[in-house]
């Protein structure tokens, strides 16, 4: 007998063409509508939710280094309330609590610097494009005639008689306050320092491509450009410092893993320095005054992604020695020497998790001005200004009996007597 599989195939398919078009009619017409579930919207997380939690830090060494730089048992927390918010009567000389502020200059400052003659502010004010130097009464000179408007950067020679500008657009000139010579250097060059004698400079030069990405160093003016360390396209992570005893002229460092990166110290003549572990991310670095040690800010997952205060031995045999956490949490841009063994720092009162990731988290944040010792690694509270400031940049004259600071919110320059 021979099977229609057509005629079965057919009759299948009419089957099920009839029960799914009886469900159909039943689902629109017959079957009841579940009540509606209600549900209730959590509130939205904030941003910092989405940053790592913060971790216990493991005790004792951390990582292989060179030197045997010692750790503390523990951080100490800032104080969270000062004597700004309990009402006290400020002090005319600081002496660690409220402490008058004088407001020397209302000008939109931008990188000021300690003058040559150990007291004055020498400063370039954004509004009119001008250098000025402001003396200890609060008077303003302006240091030349000559206007530059719209400067990114500026990189003030040590004996701050020149400073190298740098524009958005890639132009560089170098200005000589004492002749009134302008010089224009190439715009492939970026991140300029002098060296301590104020006659070299150490830049980036960047290139089309990445072979062609160099650490470079020449004369003031540009000649004699010497290619120091091909940089390739980690050139993010070189930093231009020529260190004060003219062994360094740049740092580098390489990722370890997210908390941990090595340092090296770069030289101009293909020196083999010693490299040192430093213990986060987003460094920021200060040579003391000699250039022996060097102080620096990094953030981890140990410090809840806020920048943490770290000092460590920089020079010959000893780099990577005596590294030792301060208890700091602040940035090393907010910090100035007094002495080789003395700086003193602006210190946020608290910090959101993640402000060392982005520093605009604590742009409003009052901060009050600590002494920090760092042979000893001991801090005091030194000053708590009458206003509640954002510091920029810290001051302090030759003869350290004045601090002076910025403001981040206004760029206004103020006085602190430490003496």
């Amino acid at each position: 007998m021979v099977i229609n599989y057509k005629k079965i195939i057919l009759i299948v398919g009419f089957l099920l063409g009839c029960l799914f078009i009886g469900y159909l009619i039943y689902a629109l017409f017959f079957k009841s509508t579940p009540p509606a579930v209600t549900t209730e919207t959590p509130p939205a997380a904030s941003s910092l939710a989405q940053l790592p939690s913060a971790k216990v830090g493991a005790s004792g060494a951390v990582g292989a280094d060179a030197g045997t730089g010692k750790l503390p048992s523990g951080e100490k927390a800032a104080p969270s309330e000062t004597p700004r918010s309990l009402g006290q009567e400020a002090a005319v000389v600081a002496q660690g609590g409220l402490t008058q502020t004088t407001l020397l200059s209302s000008l939109a400052s931008f990188a000021p610097t300690l003058g040559d003659n150990g007291a004055d502010i020498y400063f370039y004010n954004r509004n009119d494009g001008q250098f000025y130097r402001l003396n200890g009464n609060g008077q303003a000179t302006a240091l030349s005639d000559k206007k530059f408007f719209n400067v990114a950067r500026v990189s003030w020679a040590a004996n701050k008689q020149k400073a190298m500008m740098e524009y958005p657009d890639g132009a560089n000139i170098l200005y000589n306050f004492q002749t009134g010579q302008q010089l224009t250097l190439p715009k492939h060059w970026q991140d300029f320092d002098f060296s301590p004698q104020s006659t070299q400079i150490v830049a980036k030069s960047i290139g089309l491509n990445p072979e062609n990405n160099w650490l470079i160093t020449a004369n003031e003016d540009g000649s004699q450009a010497r290619a120091i360390e091909n940089l390739g396209a980690n050139y993010p992570a070189a930093y231009s410092s020529w260190s004060p005893n003219n062994l360094s002229v740049a740092l580098f460092t390489e990722s370890i893993d997210f908390n941990r990166q090595r340092l090296y110290f770069i030289g101009q003549n293909d020196e083999n320095f010693k490299s040192t572990t430093i213990e986060g991310r987003g460094p920021e670095f200060k040579w003391t005054p000699s250039g022996s040690r060097l102080l620096y800010s990094v953030y981890s997952d140990a410090t809840n992604l806020n920048p943490s205060l770290w000092v460590v031995d920089a020079q010959g045999e000893n780099i990577g020695a005596n590294r030792q956490s301060l208890g700091i949490r602040t940035w090393a841009d907010k910090c100035a020497f007094s002495s080789e063994t003395v700086a003193y720092c602006a210190v946020p009162a608290n910090l959101p998790e993640g402000a060392g990731l982005f520093p605009e988290l604590a742009q409003n944040t009052a901060d009050s001005i600590y002494k920090i010792d760092l042979t000893t690694g001991s801090y005091s509270l030194a000053a708590v200004p009458d206003g509640a400031y954002n510091i920029q940049t810290i001051i302090v004259s030759a003869d350290e009996r004045q601090l002076y600071f910025t403001d981040g919110a206004t760029g206004n320059i103020h006085k602190i007597r430490l003496k």
